[in-house]
């Protein structure tokens, strides 16, 4: 493991995860990272409301970028100046929906790390001088279900989780007059299905506790869906 990723992510999630079991009943590590979750969804939320209107504002033009494509098929710099000037009219940025995907890949990867190498008695060297060290690691969710371990359970219901999100994400932009391009349509339909089933193979092989932070924060996604919608 890179030192600057230990030092930067790494140890900070960790740390964060073990001092946040300090207030759990019986320390339970899964708990502490339902609340780690939210913690962080927390922190990025702004981050990630901007990209979902952004995201939302790209679908609506949808049609207007397919007739810029069709207009200059045969030119890509005057396809490339023309979408840029686009983007600039209607205030978008083209790539802030795939910020928040960005962000979560290395904290998915820490937190992995931390499942595969972290929950080990040895590993509690790496605590800070102000987090309380425990007697011993209680990787027991609910006080049965194993989080360092796999659970196929899990890994399904994540996957459905998923789908719904992905189902109420399409709804959401449907309702919104955006979508329209064929293109964009597509891509959207193969996701509802291909990333869940994904998921759920992903699921089935690693820690429980990993699985466990996508369904919880897939459920946050849900209610920060349900809240633009309520909102727009």
């Amino acid at each position: 493991m890179s030192n600057i990723f230990k030092i930067i992510l790494y140890a900070p999630l960790f740390n964060a995860l073990i001092f946040l079991s300090s207030f759990m009943p019986n320390r339970d590590l899964g708990l502490a990272i339902i609340a780690l979750t939210v913690v962080i969804r927390l922190i990025f939320l702004p981050l990630s409301m901007k990209a979902q209107r952004s995201q939302k504002a790209l679908n609506a033009i949808g049609p207007k970028i397919q007739a810029i494509k069709d207009k200059y098929k045969n030119d890509r710099t005057a396809q490339g100046a023309a979408m840029m000037q686009l983007y600039k009219d209607n205030n978008i940025n083209p790539v802030a929906g795939c910020v928040p995907i960005l962000i979560q890949l290395p904290i998915l990867i820490a937190l992995y790390q931390a499942f595969i190498a972290g929950l080990k008695p040895e590993s509690l060297s790496m605590l800070y001088s102000f987090v309380p060290s425990p007697e011993s690691l209680n990787t027991l969710f609910l006080g049965f279900l194993n989080i360092a371990g796999k659970n196929p359970l899990l890994a399904v219901l994540a996957g459905v989780l998923q789908y719904f999100q992905a189902k109420q994400s399409m709804s959401y932009m449907k309702a919104s007059g955006a979508g329209a391009s064929p293109q964009v349509a597509a891509i959207n339909a193969q996701m509802l299905y291909f990333l869940p089933i994904m998921i759920i193979v992903l699921g089935w092989s690693l820690p429980a506790g990993l699985v466990l932070y996508w369904i919880t924060t897939t459920v946050f996604s849900v209610g920060e869906q349900m809240y633009l919608k309520r909102n727009q």
